[in-house]
Order: C-alpha cells, then sequence, then structure tokens
C-alpha cells in the first residue's frame, strides 16, 4: 500500500543518484559473502585433503607443497570467477571469454604440475574442471555441466584405484579427498543458484516498489485529467458563448462570463477537495507505507503506532512523515530505520531515527525547514539530534492541530 504522494517521494529517492539501487546492493551483499565463503570453504578443504592424504603416503615434501601452494595460487583464480559471477548478466551468456582467460589458464597449469607431481588423475581433473562450473552457463547448460563434470570426476577417481595410484594405506584420508572433490562442483553450483534466487527476489522487490509508485503517478493523472478537463471543457464553451454574444445580447453575454467564473471556482475548489482526498491517508497507513519503501530499499525498519493515531492530525503529520521518509531514504545510512507515532500529554509525537549517512550531520536545507515550518504552522515544534551514529527528527504538535 502506498500513497500518492509518498510513493511520488520516496520512487524520486530510489532514482535518486542510484541511491536505492546501492542500499539494495547493500542488502544482499552479506548473503553473497555467505555464498561465495562456502565455496572458497570447500576448495581449501579440497586441497587440504590432498596435502593431507599425499603426507600420509608417505610422498615428498616437495609434492606435498607444490599441491598446498599450488592450491592457494589456484583458489585465488577461482576467486576472480566467483566476483565475477556476483554481478553476471543472465541474458549475455558466458561472455568476453578474455575475462576468464587467465583464471582458466592458471586452472589448467595448476591442474597439469599437481597431476604430474602426485600421479592423480582425480587431483587433475578437480583443478581443471571445478573453475568452469563457476562461469556465466546458461540454466541448462549449467546443470548438463555439472553432471559431465561429476561422473568425469568419479571416472577419474576410479582409474587412480585401479591403477594403484591411491595407497591403500592412507585410504581413509584419500577418500575424503575424493568425496570433498567430488562433490564441490554440486556444492559450487547448489551455492549459485541459491544466490541467483536471492538476487531474482530482490529484483522483484524493486520492480514491486516502483511499480506501486507508477501505478499511483497513473491514478493521480488519470483523477486530475478527468476533473480539469471535464471544466475546462465547460469553461471554453462558456467563454466562446460569451463572445458570440456581445455583440447581440450584452446581458446574455455577461450571464455566460459569470457562469464561467462559477465554473472556475467549481474547478479550484474540485482540485482542492481531490489534493484532501489524497492527502488524508490515515497516518497508520502513512507509516505503514513508509516502512514499506524503507524495507523494498534494503534498510531494516520498524514502527511503533498507537492504536488511536487515526485521531491524530494528518493534513500536518503526513506531509512530515513522507519528507522525513525520504530523507532517510536520499541521505540516511540506509542500515535501520525506526519510526513512532505516540499520543503524550495532550500532544502527538511522531519520530524517526536512522543510522547516520555521509551527509546526516549537515543541513539538510529545504526538506527540514518544510518540516519546521509546518509544525510551527500547526502550534508544534520540532528537535533534531544529530550525533556521530544516529540521526532524529522528533516533531510534536497539539492533539486539535490542524
Amino acid at each position: 500500500m502506498t500513497s500518492p504522494t509518498g510513493g511520488d517521494d520516496a520512487a524520486d529517492a530510489l532514482g535518486d543518484g542510484a541511491v536505492g539501487g546501492r542500499r539494495l546492493a547493500r542488502g544482499i551483499t552479506a548473503t553473497w559473502w555467505y555464498t561465495a565463503s562456502a565455496v572458497i570453504l570447500f576448495e581449501l578443504l579440497v586441497v587440504l585433503f590432498a596435502m593431507a592424504a599425499l603426507a600420509e603416503s608417505g610422498r615428498t615434501v616437495g609434492a606435498v607443497l607444490v599441491v598446498g601452494l599450488g592450491g592457494l595460487v589456484w583458489w585465488g583464480a577461482t576467486m576472480v570467477l566467483l566476483l565475477a559471477y556476483r554481478h553476471r548478466d543472465e541474458t549475455a551468456g558466458t561472455g568476453p571469454w578474455q575475462r576468464f582467460l587467465l583464471p582458466l589458464v592458471v586452472a589448467a597449469l595448476y591442474a597439469v604440475v599437481a597431476g604430474t607431481v602426485t600421479g592423480m588423475w582425480t587431483v587433475a581433473g578437480t583443478a581443471l574442471l571445478a573453475p568452469l562450473v563457476l562461469l556465466n552457463w546458461p540454466r541448462g547448460v549449467r546443470l548438463r555441466l555439472v553432471l559431465a563434470v561429476t561422473a568425469v570426476l568419479i571416472a577419474l577417481w576410479v582409474v587412480d584405484q585401479r591403477t594403484g595410484a591411491v595407497d591403500m594405506a592412507a585410504q581413509s584420508t584419500w577418500w575424503m579427498f575424493a568425496a570433498f572433490a567430488i562433490l564441490l562442483p554440486v556444492m559450487s553450483v547448489t551455492s549459485l543458484w541459491w544466490w541467483d534466487v536471492l538476487r531474482t527476489l530482490d529484483r522483484a522487490r524493486v520492480a514491486e516498489s516502483r511499480l506501486g509508485a507508477t501505478q499511483e503517478r497513473l491514478r493521480v493523472a488519470t483523477d486530475v485529467h478527468d476533473l480539469q478537463g471535464h471544466h475546462l471543457q465547460v469553461i471554453a464553451l462558456q467563454l466562446e458563448l460569451a463572445e458570440r454574444l456581445m455583440a447581440k445580447d450584452p446581458d446574455a453575454a455577461l450571464d455566460q462570463i459569470r457562469l464561467a467564473r462559477t465554473s472556475v471556482d467549481e474547478a479550484r475548489q474540485g482540485t482542492r477537495d481531490l489534493a484532501l482526498r489524497f492527502r488524508s491517508v490515515p497516518l497508520a497507513d502513512e507509516i505503514a507505507n513508509a516502512v514499506d519503501l524503507l524495507r523494498a530499499a534494503g534498510t531494516t525498519a520498524e514502527s511503533t503506532v498507537d492504536a488511536a493515531a487515526d485521531a491524530a492530525p494528518a493534513s500536518v503529520l503526513g506531509p512530515v512523515i513522507r519528507e522525513t521518509t525520504t530523507n532517510v531514504l536520499r541521505h540516511g545510512g540506509g542500515k535501520w530505520a525506526r519510526l513512532s507515532l505516540t499520543r503524550t500529554d495532550g500532544a502527538w509525537r511522531y519520530e524517526i531515527a536512522n543510522d547516520a549517512g555521509s551527509s546526516a550531520a549537515s543541513p539538510d536545507g529545504s526538506g527540514l525547514e518544510g518540516i519546521e515550518r509546518r509544525a510551527a504552522e500547526a502550534g508544534g515544534d520540532v528537535r533534531i539530534d544529530r550525533g556521530r551514529t544516529e540521526f532524529t527528527v522528533v516533531v510534536t504538535v497539539p492533539e486539535g492541530a490542524r
């Protein structure tokens, strides 16, 4: 639910300098790092199990170091692919191969060196094939690729067992390595699939917010067009008739001019009534709209509203709620916000607090001045607290304010 004016203000704020986009990007950054960390940890475990199995098998220290140090370089190369996947375009295919050439070359070199040192096809196959699933494949291609890579790794592990490359004295450790190596492609793609789902939901949330604002704009435009179009057409006809009657019947022409003036008054009154109807949204709904818009921008928002909030002066506090919400979207830190509307000592108290942004400590200019002017005209007052970590606006107006 979005109020017309509030929807416009918030939509402008979301589009102002791509601030809304940055808020949303920050809102899912933590989930991205959880996803990437899971893939990274799994890769490191594969390398560690390979080193442990080689050490238990009595391989040389040089072989263990080559697998370990080379594994760190291989891990860094896959990090490049992960970071590229974070901002992938699903419609662009795998994208220009030049971006991924270096990580894939590093993976291929590590596969050759590690496979030669260990004499194991599974080690070489994991190093070479695991990074491939991190590319921006189309959905159907990616699924078939993961199944193929998993099947190849299983086959390579069977070959290593048949050729005696796996030391049976350290069989338990080798089995741990094999399990993690074979599951690495599936686990990586599953984590990336979860990230894709989250991005899709986040884009849907942004689209829903913007669609609500657009729908409100269309509704307001339709109402204004219907109202003003009718009255302007009537006024034009009355003035045209007055012009024709001016020479023949001045009294009748004067009557038409009076009727045109009456139509102007009716149009003006209708416009005022329309504006009042849009502005008279219950304050509980205004705050609910504000919370929804803040959450749509990636901000954690909560509210406290008095049960009798409908009795509060909506004509005064409604624009204040919309203006302060816009200020939080444009100038706040974007992490959290808290709104409350309570009645105390014969007055209504509206408070909004949020984490301080880069510009929260500087005077905001016309926005805060407009809030102070509205409160003063209603016999209320405004208190603004600018802290290092928190920015708070408190507006108090008498119960009977209009």
